[in-house]
Parts: structure tokens; sequence; C-alpha cells
């Protein structure tokens, strides 16, 4: 007898052993595999989004010396400090909505903002904070890379923040622990704060919203042209957007821009 033929053959009582667990494994059900949810696949996309618009920033490219129609426009700061985070680079979609925020489109179909708008637009909703008491201010972000400088915006002008997923009923259901009634809500970007916006609407409260090439304006009440998926961008256009309400306010503007990329 072969050491092969030793190896297949077996008693007969495990024969019937082996015969029933493998009856058994046959008849059993499959371990049901667990499916994404639709907000772990938002997040994944959002992701690839937020990196992809980084490491265009982080590159830089010969196409985006000319991102406003005015070379001399008065900036809060220099054009090569928007450029270097990214604050111009839009999507590879436009809305209608967002056409007349759009300077040009890039070789690469890149969609480039007229930073000059996105300054003035700082400026307007600045002044348009400034009217508010801090703690009626309300700033949401569930996109990953816009919720720190979010919060640190909050920080920075006394407003509260709701940062991460948007809890149906924040704004409408007085029955839930965490309702709350601002005044006006800044949101980082009205696709992924849809729930905000929303119930924003809902309530009459003005959305002022960081908006892309690709967003749609109709819930929105002002609108600050801008890069919301990078991180950088997003802490650009917080800081300023901290600084210049203080200012209004006549408090000390006292923070770096280090201080909203710290904690990315």
């Amino acid at each position: 007898m072969t050491d092969n033929d030793n190896e297949l053959e077996t008693p007969d009582g495990d024969e019937e052993e082996a015969a029933a667990a493998a009856a058994s494994d046959a008849d059993a059900e499959p371990e049901p595999t667990e499916e994404p949810t639709a907000e772990a696949a938002d997040e994944a996309a959002e992701a690839v989004d937020e990196e992809a618009a980084d490491a265009d920033a982080e590159a830089g490219s010969p196409f985006d010396e000319n991102v406003m129609p005015d070379d001399e426009a008065d900036l809060l700061i220099p054009v090569e400090d928007y450029l270097g985070a990214g604050v111009h680079i839009g999507t590879q979609q436009k809305t209608e909505d967002m056409a007349r925020f759009i300077h040009r489109v890039r070789d690469d179909g890149l969609y480039v903002l007229d930073v000059s708008q996105t300054d003035q637009r700082i400026r307007t909703a600045a002044d348009f904070l400034a009217n508010y008491s801090p703690e009626q201010v309300l700033v949401t972000s569930s996109r990953q890379y816009g919720r720190f400088p979010a919060e640190k915006f909050a920080e920075a002008i006394g407003a509260r923040a709701r940062t991460g997923r948007f809890i149906p009923g924040t704004l409408t259901n007085p029955d839930y622990d965490g309702y709350i009634e601002p005044d006006v809500v800044v949101v980082t970007d009205p696709i992924g704060d849809s729930q905000a916006v929303k119930e924003a609407i809902t309530v009459g409260i003005p959305v002022i919203a960081m908006c892309d090439s690709n967003n749609q304006l109709s819930n929105v009440d002002l609108v600050i042209p801008t890069n919301n998926k990078g991180r950088r961008a997003l802490s650009v256009v917080y800081w300023l957007l901290a600084n210049e309400t203080l200012d209004r306010r006549g408090a000390e503007p006292g923070y770096a821009l280090d201080d909203f990329e710290a904690g990315i």
C-alpha cells in the first residue's frame, strides 16, 4: 500500500463523522457579509474628492496663474496664497448657478473659480455675520477636511459648531436634546450639509455656504465660491472669515493660518 493510499483511508467511524460534517457544511447558510452603508460610501467618495483636490493644490500647475479677471485686485492675502491653498480649484462639473463665479476652464477640464470674488464674498459674509450675536451663529461641516477649520472658526468668533453627521431635528424638533435655535447657519458644502440646509430653510434661517463649481444655490442666501473639498482651501477661507468677522466687531483678529491647520 502506498503512502497516498494510507492518506485516503480512514476508519469506518471517522468516515461517518466526516460525511456528517460535510453534509452539515453543505446545509449551513453562508455567513452574511456586511454591506457598506450609504453614509460610509459617501464618506469614501468624499475622501477621494478631498485627496484629489489637495493633491492638485500641492502639485501646482502652469494653468493656475490666470485665476481672476483683474490682476491688480486688492485682496485680503496675496493671490499666491490663495493659489498655494488651491482655493481656486473647482471640479470638472459646473452648474448654471455657479457659472458667474467661474473665471475659466483649464485644459484638463477643471473649472477655475474667480478668487477675487471669493475674496469679496468673504468680506461680505463677515459684514453679515457681524450683525449677529456670536452664540446665534451655527457652523456645520459633514466633510472630514472641513471639520477642524469649522470648529476653529466657531471657537474664534464664539459661534456654535455641529460637525460630522448633522442629526435630523437639530433645528426643527424642540423635543430633541440637541435642539438649538441659531439665527444664521454657515455650511461647508450644501451637498454634504444638505440636512442642515434643509432644516435652516424650514425654520427661515439664512444660509451662508462655501460653494464649489458643482453646487446648486437654490437654498443658499450668501455664496462664498471656493474649493470646498481641499483641507488647505477650507482652512484659508475659514481663517479669513473668522478674522474678518472679528475685525467687523471691533475685536482684534488674533488667529494665524497655522491655528486653522494644526489639527488637520
